[in-house]
């Protein structure tokens, strides 16, 4: 094989029929890593939308902030095809049980994000028909402060999340896989 005379070209090796290369013969990682990294670009977010915020949601898998960029792009309207809760908005106490019903319906592993202001803590309706917060219903994972949040936020949100997805363990990797 001849040297090529311009510096910037780069040489490919070519092997024979039934000789190996030992680059890239082996991918050694752990299970665990794999499996986040695999689930932390696969989200399927179940919105579960009530109040003024959905604006905002609707803004977020807009073209400028294309959460398709995140594994978050498609919006699961079955609970059992979920695994991300996103709790959009303001929750009544009769609402309470039916957020309770659809987080009940999800499989495992699934995780819970807390959008605005209302659903982190009530918001401003400080009364006997908003719940103060959807974590005395469902236990959250994230939450997105704001009034409504800016998609920049909810973007750095699922950031957060695919963050605590890779570091988690999962259950599905035992002694036997």
């Amino acid at each position: 094989m001849s040297t090529p005379t311009n510096a910037s070209l780069a040489t490919i090796p070519i092997h024979a029929v039934g000789e190996k290369s030992s680059a890239f013969e082996y991918l050694t990682t752990k299970k665990d890593e794999l499996l986040g990294w695999a689930r932390k670009f696969s989200i399927f977010p179940y919105p579960f939308v009530t109040a003024c915020c959905a604006m905002e949601f609707m803004a977020v898998s807009s073209s400028p902030y294309d959460t398709d960029r995140f594994g978050a792009a498609l919006p699961r309207f079955s609970p059992r095809q979920a695994d991300l809760l996103m709790v959009v908005g303001t929750i009544s106490h009769k609402q309470a049980t039916v957020l309770k019903t659809v987080y009940d319906q999800m499989c495992e592993p699934k995780w819970v994000m807390a959008f605005g202001a209302c659903a982190t803590s009530g918001g401003f309706y400080q009364n006997y028909a908003a719940v103060a917060g959807v974590d005395r219903i469902v236990p959250v994972d994230i939450y997105i402060p704001g009034c409504p949040p800016r998609p920049e936020m909810v973007i750095d949100g699922i950031m957060q999340l695919q963050d605590l997805i890779a570091r988690s363990r999962h259950p599905i990797v035992n002694k036997d896989f």
